[in-house]
């Protein structure tokens, strides 16, 4: 059954969930978790709220935890507390027996779904026209299964932004150029940390269906999707300014999803682990300025009250869709499971999966 088969048929939270109060609530989710024990596995991601997070079995980012769902064998249930793809890529590396579900399908990535398998298959041959057959193709993890598909059938590799450096590298020893999918900025920043010019990138308009260059085409090495992660490029130069001026000792620490001005701006740079491993690693007393999502900021400030911690942009809100997933939809969820009655489960098509896992196990015996 398809991805979009099951969205046709996904339910919207009854009613009634929205009026019980936090401690109840809470209080029926420590019991199913009781109830179920080692058959269920909650997974949560970094950006989720606080309020589900305490009931996660693990933390991580998206490709981390679904690695741990695969691990965890004996689980038959795992309520994936993420979004779309991060859930496709669990039910793709997990067994037939294990089943995943979203609590809210409604969480999505505003990123992953700026790249849709039909436009890229629009826009591959359009590039094999202006480039020849010299071009590989790479996708971040945050992105469809399909996409992660046709990236494994046309030779390429998944990428996180822990490994995007050591996959792009190899990349160029496949072919001349990459066509880096979906964020520009993961691709760019990358990229030009290996050397290799802004003038030698391009970009990809799929709503055009068409490359935004001024550049000869033999020099172009990048051609990069045009997308974005909605939360990361609302950090601006500008954040840094103020920051610069109203905190001088503070260091800026950003995510590589930031554009290429804010990464050059900022102090360091690197990915979700890297900026709390960063953090953790600090002494005592330091200043620090993080631009990534919100949660994760407020929930590090938490762990940390020895040092002086903000978000690069204090009036920013959290990721909206990964925020979808709440204690109303969590409960839901389990009790579903419970109840012998599971709905939102997440089911990737044989095909898709196979191709997919091709992309995955490139990036997986490189990264």
């Amino acid at each position: 059954m398809s991805i979009t088969s099951l969205l046709q048929q996904t339910t919207l939270l009854p009613e009634h969930y929205r009026t019980l109060s936090v401690e109840e609530m809470e209080s029926r989710i420590l019991a199913i978790k009781k109830k179920l024990g080692s058959k269920l596995f909650i997974p949560g991601h970094h950006y989720q709220k606080d309020e589900v997070i305490q009931f996660a079995d693990a933390t991580g980012d998206s490709l981390q935890l679904a690695q741990l769902s695969a691990a965890n064998k004996e689980a038959e249930h795992i309520v994936f507390c993420g979004v779309h793809f991060m859930a496709e890529t669990a039910d793709m590396l997990t067994m037939k027996q294990q089943h995943v579900y979203l609590p809210d399908m409604r969480a999505g990535c505003s990123m992953a779904d700026m790249a849709n398998i039909y436009q890229t298959e629009q826009a591959w041959p359009i590039l094999q026209q202006l480039f020849g057959d010299t071009i590989i193709p790479l996708t971040y993890v945050n992105s469809t299964a399909a996409i992660k598909a046709f990236t494994g059938r046309h030779g390429g590799a998944c990428v996180t932004s822990s490994n995007a450096r050591e996959l792009v590298q190899w990349a160029f020893t496949q072919k001349q150029r990459i066509f880096f999918l979906p964020d520009q900025h993961l691709g760019r920043n990358t990229a030009y940390d290996l050397g290799i010019p802004l003038e030698n990138m391009a970009v990809w308009n799929p709503h055009k269906n068409m490359l935004e260059t001024k550049e000869s085409l033999e020099n172009i090495q990048v051609i990069l999707w045009k997308g974005h992660c909605s939360v990361h490029e609302g950090f601006t130069v500008q954040h840094t300014e103020v920051i610069r001026k109203e905190h001088p000792t503070m260091r800026i620490i950003v995510h590589p999803e930031c554009s290429r001005e804010v990464v050059a701006a900022a102090d360091d740079a690197g990915s979700t682990k890297y900026i709390i491993d960063t953090i953790n690693r600090a002494p005592s007393g330091s200043a620090w300025a993080i631009g990534t999502e919100m949660n994760l900021v407020n929930r590090i400030i938490k762990q940390h009250p020895d040092k002086h911690i903000i978000s690069l942009n204090e009036n920013f809100c959290p990721c909206l869709t990964m925020n979808r997933i709440d204690l109303p939809h969590l409960l839901w969820s389990l009790e579903s499971i419970e109840q012998g009655q599971p709905h939102n489960r997440i089911q990737v098509d044989e095909h898709t999966t196979a191709e997919a896992l091709s992309s995955l196990e490139r990036m997986l015996v490189r990264g």
